[in-house]
């Protein structure tokens, strides 16, 4: 049983929390696309980015800043345009937003973090920005998480949000997220961008090395086509307003809040791997018996991005073969005839051998979960063993549809 709670809220459940989003004009589409939230004291932030070359100027910008003082007291998350391959142009309008966003909030523009998404190549729509942050300003509240929360969306198809609770010397601590994505999900990070909020008192580097494990074991663990984002973040604000006594060092505390903050980092993760483009189902991959977790989560993640996997779920069949030759490339040694395949609860492959199952029972389960409830009961379990060893790791995906394809040919057009 875990020691928290799923409460009511996202990322203004924390105390001390505010947030808002607006339609500020930077979509023609008019929907909300200028979000801010905002911490009532300087909080702890750890920042974990994409790897890619081609970067986002609020990537490096936000990377620079917490490089030199991990602290931040505002995020501003614009969608519509990624401002990435901009040049510096690009450079210039992220340092530009910062600084309108601090003028308004009377803090230091090193405290606001920034974060964008939407075409790579577009820079910041410079007027409806600068004119929107002093009303996304004044629409803070505690109860705008869930409009902030639409206002980060490009082509989701629903915001995600969580929140949990857990009790830390006596006083109630608290999680929030919210985060967005739908294609171009490859993370590798630590076009996605996720959102959380803590109210405990942590130092600075253990919030760090937590949120670093948190992202290795959720968002990095997600694929939908394969492709990593030029913008790809994630945030993690702490602002010790619980009021509970400081974790400086690794204990049972720690250890409550790290597990805590993974779930919140997992659930937001599936939420985006479910919502891949033109996805009906979501895919979790557990793997177990490698030689480390690193070996079981590559091999997981192979599995889940395999486009031949994800092609033979939509279209409901069963073919473990694809299964077993995603394991083998995935870069982990393991003896073949260890390998073992379950689809749900129907085994495929046993000790490296095929097994006789029910085809007709393997594609009913297929078509049983593209029928189910969100992140509930529409996920195909495909469970893999490779061998006794103590690693383990799961991966999420989603299947790939005829949808996928004409959501991105027509992107710009």
């Amino acid at each position: 049983m875990t020691p928290w709670i799923e409460i009511e809220g996202n990322v203004t459940a924390p105390k001390g929390f505010k947030a808002a989003g607006i339609a500020a004009g930077l979509k023609p589409s008019g929907s909300p696309d200028l979000a801010l939230i905002y911490s009532e004291v300087e909080a702890i932030a750890a920042g974990i980015f994409t790897k890619s070359q081609v970067r986002a100027a609020c990537v490096d910008y936000c990377r620079q800043n917490l490089a030199e003082r991990p602290g931040c007291q505002a995020i501003l998350v614009n969608s519509g345009q990624a401002n990435a391959a901009t040049g510096q142009q690009g450079w210039d309008d992220a340092q530009a937003s910062a600084q309108w966003v601090a003028s308004a909030l009377n803090i230091e523009p090193s405290s606001v973090l920034l974060a964008s998404t939407g075409v790579i190549g577009q820079r910041i729509a410079v007027g409806p920005m600068e004119a929107g942050i002093p009303k996304v300003v004044a629409a803070l509240s505690e109860t705008g998480g869930d409009d902030a929360s639409k206002a980060i969306l490009t082509t989701d198809l629903i915001t995600k949000s969580i929140a949990l609770e857990t009790e830390i010397n006596g006083r109630p601590v608290r999680i929030g997220g919210i985060s967005k994505g739908s294609g171009m999900i490859h993370p590798n990070m630590a076009t996605m961008l996720a959102f959380v909020t803590c109210d405990a008192a942590v130092s600075p580097h253990i919030w760090q090395e937590m949120t670093a494990r948190a992202g290795s074991r959720s968002f990095n663990q997600i694929t939908v086509d394969g492709d990593t984002s030029t913008n790809d973040s994630l945030f993690a604000l702490t602002n010790g307003q619980s009021r509970t006594p400081a974790i400086t060092q690794w204990g049972p505390e720690a250890e409550v809040l790290e597990g805590m903050l993974t779930a919140v980092c997992i659930h937001l993760a599936k939420a985006i791997a479910r919502d891949g483009e033109g996805a009906t189902c979501l895919i979790e991959v557990q793997v177990t018996g490698a030689p480390s977790e690193e070996g079981a989560q590559s091999i997981a993640k192979t599995i889940a991005g395999s486009s031949l996997v994800k092609s033979a779920i939509f279209g409901r069949d069963p073919n473990w073969g694809r299964i077993a030759g995603a394991a083998g490339r995935a870069g982990v040694a393991f003896d073949q005839n260890d390998l073992c395949v379950t689809l749900g609860d129907i085994a495929l492959m046993k000790d490296g051998q095929p097994l006789p199952f029910d085809r007709d029972a393997a594609n009913a389960y297929l078509c049983q979960a593209a029928a189910g409830d969100y992140l509930k009961t529409d996920t195909v379990l495909i469970q893999v063993s490779v061998g006794d060893g103590p690693g383990s790791g799961t991966a999420w995906g989603c299947d790939l549809s005829y949808d996928y394809v004409k959501i991105n040919a027509e992107y710009t057009t």
